[in-house]
């Protein structure tokens, strides 16, 4: 149901999803964004952990508005993860609690979980633990979740949702990652 125009005013559940590129990258627009109002922001990044992101040194730069923090261990089951599932999970518990203890918080006007639907499709977070973060957060407070393979409930349960599709990938013509562009 939408919302009436009084409630503009009310938090928004954001959600960036789809297989193309860019969840993160909007989701840091909007931090951006926030911080030019002078909000304070707080970014739990899942999954990524031990790589090294540019995302990572920017948001430095944000602060003091800006408080970061990555939780994941890393990608799980692929490229060098030599970790077991069970310390991924720990981490992720780790980042579930971390998140619930800032939406609880009212310090945050913009709480964002980057990479919490891979987290959720991967089994290391479950739906349970991500509604109790719904659950928690204050109507006023905005929460943007990223990554891939949402599931159809927080979409349905979103405000926003915007899928990204990949359409054309450097990657196809034999392109590897780019520092600056791809991390």
């Amino acid at each position: 149901m939408p919302k009436k125009q009084e409630d503009s005013q009310s938090g928004l559940l954001v959600v960036y999803t789809g297989n193309g590129k860019g969840k993160t990258t909007a989701a840091l627009g909007m931090c951006v964004r926030a911080v030019g109002y002078d909000w304070n922001i707080c970014l739990i990044q899942f999954i990524k952990g031990s790589w090294k992101c540019g995302e990572l040194e920017g948001m430095k730069r944000l602060q003091p508005n800006v408080e970061l923090h990555v939780v994941g261990e890393g990608f799980v089951g692929i490229i060098d993860d030599t970790k077991s599932f069970e310390q991924h999970r720990q981490a992720a518990r780790k980042g579930v609690l971390l998140a619930l203890e800032k939406v609880k918080s009212g310090r945050y006007q913009l709480v964002i979980l980057d990479e919490l639907s891979v987290a959720l499709k991967l089994g290391v977070v479950t739906d349970e633990e991500i509604k109790s973060i719904l659950d928690a957060r204050s109507h006023t407070q905005h929460l943007v979740i990223t990554g891939r393979d949402a599931p159809e409930w927080l979409k349905e349960k979103a405000d926003l949702v915007t899928e990204m599709r990949e359409v054309k990938h450097p990657y196809q013509k034999g392109m590897q990652a780019q520092e600056g562009i791809d991390w």
